[in-house]
């Protein structure tokens, strides 16, 4: 009990004497820059930076599907194996936005920004699962 009210007193005088009195508020209040704003993060990346990526992602889909596509595919069940892949590469795309936005890095001006690299990323994981399972020749 003696402990506790001798680290209460403690506390006190350490909030006292840490210049929450009157007469050093104003010396504070230039110490911590309350009358400057906020500097801004400076973002060294280009002004198009989103559709420069974006656009290097859709050409490399475009190259995977245009290779998978070329050909006559072997599949009996067409249409059940676009779906699977499409899927898988929807899942794979939606762990990718997620470990983005976990690193801060998922994040858009606008709203077309946002849905052109999003739809990019899902177009590229689902041709990469395509080339994986068409060319691989693991699967048939």
């Amino acid at each position: 009990m003696l402990l506790d009210l001798l680290g209460i007193i403690v506390d006190a005088l350490g909030l006292l004497s840490s210049g929450l009195g009157p007469s050093s508020s104003t010396s504070d209040r230039m110490s911590l820059n309350y009358d400057e704003k906020p500097l801004k993060k400076e973002s060294k990346r280009s002004k198009y930076f989103t559709e420069k990526v974006s656009t290097v992602v859709l050409v490399l889909a475009a190259l995977g599907l245009f290779i998978v596509f070329k050909d006559p595919l072997p599949v009996q069940n067409y249409t059940q194996t676009l779906i699977v892949a499409s899927l898988i590469g929807i899942g794979i795309s939606l762990l990718v936005f997620f470990v983005l936005y976990v690193l801060e890095l998922y994040y858009f001006k606008t709203l077309f920004k946002l849905l052109l690299f999003s739809c990019s990323v899902i177009i590229f994981f689902i041709s990469v699962v395509l080339y994986g399972y068409f060319k691989s020749g693991w699967f048939i």
